[in-house]
C-alpha cells in the first residue's frame, strides 16, 4: 500500500461516519495493520525516529536488569518469575537486562522471558537480539500468563498510548476531534459542549478558562487497574519510565516525530510518530484504586543514580578504550542531567501490597 492510503482511508471515514476522537485518530495513525506507523517504519536509532535510553546508553538496560534482580532476591527467588517488557524496540533494554543479570545466582534460569509487541519490524530485532532468552511474544499486556509472579518494565510505553482531548467551552466541556476542513484535508475541530464531558476532568480542571485543554488517557489507566488486580492477587511488580508530568497539566502536549524532527500532527498518518505527555498522577491513581502499592513518581536522574549509574560508569570508562570514554560519559549524561532527559523522564512503580519497598524510591510511597 502507497503511504497516502491512511490518509485516505481516514477522510473516507470521516465523510461517512463524522469525526474521530483524537484517540482513534491516534490508533489508526500508529497500529493500523497496513498503513499504521507501527507496522511498516523501524521507528528506533539513528535512521529511525527517535532514540531512547537504552540506545543512548548501555548503563539504562544493566541498572533496571539489576533493580529485578535485587526484588526477585527479596520476593523470595521464586521459580518462575515471569519478566514481561512492554514494547520492547529493538530488544536492546533487555539485552543490557540479561548481561546484567548472568551473575545473580538463579534468576536468569528462573525468568520466562515474555515481550508484548505488535510492530512485526521490531519482533524481528527482538529476536534476533534475544533468541537465547527464547521469548514469547504477546500483541497485548491481557495475554500474560496467569499464575506465576511478574516483573514488568515499560520504558517509554505510555506515552504512545492513544489520548483524548477536552476543551472547556463556554458552558461545559467539549471533545477536541479529526475532521475534514473545506478543501477535505485533516484538520481539529472541537464537538458540542456536553455536561457529561464534565464528568471525566479533574475536578480541580473543572472550572478552566474558555479554551483550556485537558489530556484523558482511558487505556493508561485501564493498565494500571489491570496490573493493580493482578498484583494484588499475585505478588510481583511494574517500572514504568517515561516523559511526563508527576501532577497533570492543563494544555496539548500531543506531537508528532518524524526523523528527529518534529511535524504537523495531521500532516501524514502513519508516518510519523505521535505522543504524549504521560499524566503520573491519573496513572498511579488507577493503580490505587486497584489496590496496588504506587512509588514515585521519582525523576530519572535521580532513580539511575541512586542504583549506581556512576559506579557502572567508572567501571566502564576502565574497561574502555580511549575513542570509547566519552561516548559512554555522555551517553550518562544525557540520561542523567536535569538540563537533558534527567527530570522530565520519570520512573514510577507498581507493587503488590506486601512487597518491600524497591530500590531507588527514596521518596517512598506517593500519597
Amino acid at each position: 500500500m502507497s503511504e497516502v492510503d491512511l490518509s485516505t482511508r481516514l477522510q473516507r471515514h470521516i465523510r461517512a461516519h463524522g469525526p474521530l476522537t483524537i484517540a482513534a485518530f491516534m490508533a489508526m495513525a500508529l497500529h493500523d495493520p497496513r498503513s499504521g506507523y507501527y507496522a511498516r517504519r523501524q521507528p528506533l536509532g539513528a535512521t529511525g525516529d527517535f532514540i531512547t535510553a537504552p540506545e543512548i546508553s548501555q548503563i539504562f538496560g544493566e541498572l533496571i536488569g539489576l533493580w529485578c534482580a535485587d526484588l526477585w532476591q527479596r520476593m523470595g527467588r521464586p521459580d518462575p518469575v515471569i519478566v514481561a517488557e512492554l514494547g520492547p524496540g529493538r530488544g536492546v533494554l533487555m539485552a543490557d537486562f540479561l548481561r546484567a543479570v548472568s551473575g545473580a545466582p538463579g534468576f536468569r534460569q528462573a525468568m520466562r522471558l515474555h515481550l508484548v509487541e505488535a510492530s512485526p519490524l521490531l519482533r524481528a530485532e527482538q529476536q534476533r537480539r534475544l533468541a537465547d532468552a527464547e521469548p514469547v511474544w504477546l500483541a497485548d499486556v491481557d495475554a500474560l500468563p496467569d499464575g506465576p509472579p511478574l516483573l514488568l518494565i515499560a520504558n517509554e510505553f505510555l506515552d504512545a498510548l492513544p489520548i483524548r482531548q477536552l476543551m472547556r467551552g463556554k458552558e461545559h466541556w467539549a471533545e477536541r476531534l479529526v475532521a475534514l476542513d473545506g478543501e477535505s484535508r485533516l484538520c481539529f475541530a472541537v464537538g458540542p459542549e456536553s455536561p457529561a464531558l464534565t464528568l471525566f476532568v479533574p475536578p480541580e480542571r473543572q472550572e478552566a478558562s474558555l479554551g483550556t485543554i485537558v489530556e484523558l488517557c482511558p487505556a493508561a489507566a485501564a493498565l494500571a487497574a489491570g496490573l493493580a488486580t493482578r498484583l494484588r492477587r499475585q505478588p510481583g511488580a511494574a517500572l514504568f519510565i517515561d516523559y511526563g508530568h508527576s501532577q497533570g497539566m492543563p494544555g496539548s502536549t500531543l506531537a508528532a516525530i518524524g526523523g528527529h524532527r518534529a511535524t504537523g500532527i495531521l500532516d501524514d498518518p502513519g508516518i510519523a510518530d505521535l505522543s504524549a505527555h504521560v499524566d503520573f498522577a491519573a496513572f498511579a491513581a488507577a493503580a490505587r484504586a486497584g489496590g496496588a502499592t504506587v512509588y514515585g513518581p521519582v525523576p530519572q536522574g535521580e532513580f539511575l543514580q541512586s542504583l549506581g549509574a556512576e559506579l557502572r560508569l567508572a567501571v566502564l570508562l576502565r574497561q574502555a578504550r580511549p575513542e570509547q570514554r566519552a561516548a559512554l560519559e555522555t551517553g550518562l549524561r544525557r540520561l542523567i542531567d536535569p538540563d537533558e532527559m534527567g527530570t522530565l523522564f520519570k520512573v514510577l512503580a507498581i507493587t503488590s501490597p506486601e512487597l518491600p519497598a524497591p530500590a531507588g524510591f527514596t521518596n517512598g510511597i506517593t500519597a
